[in-house]
């Protein structure tokens, strides 16, 4: 067994759509990023990258290669899938957490439980996706971006060494 810890963050920006877990949630703002800038999605892949220890979404999916602008992040989390697939692990569960003062993140966390577990290929009963604000403090709670983070369990395949 293999855990993982991930966390990212992104701004707020005007003209863009703001997508968590693959969900697209109405919002006067979206988050600035190359991909579609997932907050949710890309602290679920360095979890699963770093339990791997496989380093992180920059090395794999950097940001300055062209073939990643605006990507749909659930394309890059399906390639963390694989990647540990390659390598013989299995992933057992996800717990996440969203960072944001606004906008409420509950309405939506089902839908999003239910594409990341699609993604992952695991039961939704192994993955958790929780919210919280910051109480008004920090960036988030100014309403200037959102963070997530992100703890993973994966495990080796007994038929892989």
């Amino acid at each position: 067994m293999r855990v993982g810890f991930g966390y990212d963050v992104h701004k707020f920006s005007e003209g863009r759509k703001l997508i968590l877990g693959g969900v697209e949630i109405p919002h006067s703002l979206g988050l600035l990023g190359h991909s579609d800038a997932d907050v949710l999605l890309h602290a679920i892949a360095d979890a699963l990258l770093g339990a791997a220890a496989l380093g992180d979404i920059g090395i794999h999916f950097p940001d300055n290669d062209s073939a990643y602008k605006d990507i749909d992040s659930m394309i890059l989390l399906k390639r963390t899938v694989d990647l540990l697939k390659d390598k013989g692990y299995d992933i057992i569960n996800i717990d996440a957490t969203v960072v944001a003062q606004k906008p409420k993140i509950s309405p939506h966390s089902a839908k999003m439980k239910e594409n990341i577990a699609k993604c992952l290929g695991i039961d939704p009963d192994f993955v958790n996706i929780k919210a919280t604000t910051t109480e008004k403090l920090g960036f988030e709670g100014r309403e200037e971006g959102i963070s997530s983070h992100c703890i993973c369990l994966i495990e080796k395949r007994k038929d892989v060494k």
